[in-house]
């Protein structure tokens, strides 16, 4: 299947200059949809993911649905004050300044194995912190996964530890 001619392209959004590749023309198509949440559960085969964690909000839309293909629990990463148990957070920069998520403490357990799932691999900022807070919780981060990878912002350079897989490469 032809993901990309799937993928609507935003010129100039959110700032001049940026092209944003729209995945809700993606996510309305359901023999599309179905599709990449079958070939995102294939790259986990064999990997006995307890638990799939997704970033807000797109994270949620895609990783939702895989943790149940295959047959996983699913763990939010929200924008802080967004949970309302007791929380850890990691800060990291921006190109501007900073930004921070949030998980739940109990959200992973020790040595549970976890795949990362998210709509976008740009530059690794959001998935790097992930990634932090999970191996603080004791998680041991098995997969990460993407729809789209812009790979020209080299995001996967901050992840290079770790097994990555994107359905869609620009």
């Amino acid at each position: 299947m032809d993901l990309k001619s799937k993928i609507r392209d935003i010129y100039d959004f959110p700032k001049e200059g940026i092209i944003f590749r729209d995945i809700t023309t993606l996510l309305k198509d359901k023999d599309a949809f179905n599709y990449c949440i079958k070939e995102m559960a294939k790259t986990l085969e064999g990997k006995d993911i307890d638990i799939v964690v997704g970033p807000e909000a797109r994270g949620f839309l895609v990783g939702t649905p895989l943790a149940y293909e295959i047959n996983a629990g699913f763990v939010p990463i929200r924008k802080p004050g967004k949970l309302p148990g007791e929380t850890i957070k990691y800060e990291y920069e921006l190109e501007y300044g900073t930004d921070t998520l949030e998980m739940h403490k109990d959200s992973i357990k020790p040595g549970q194995r976890v795949a990362i799932v998210d709509d976008l691999l740009a530059t690794g900022g959001t998935v790097n912190s992930t990634v932090k807070m999970i191996e603080e919780l004791g998680g041991e981060v098995v997969a990460i996964s993407f729809l789209i990878e812009l790979e020209f912002l080299k995001g996967r350079d901050v992840l290079k530890d770790y097994d990555i897989n994107s359905l869609i490469v620009y």
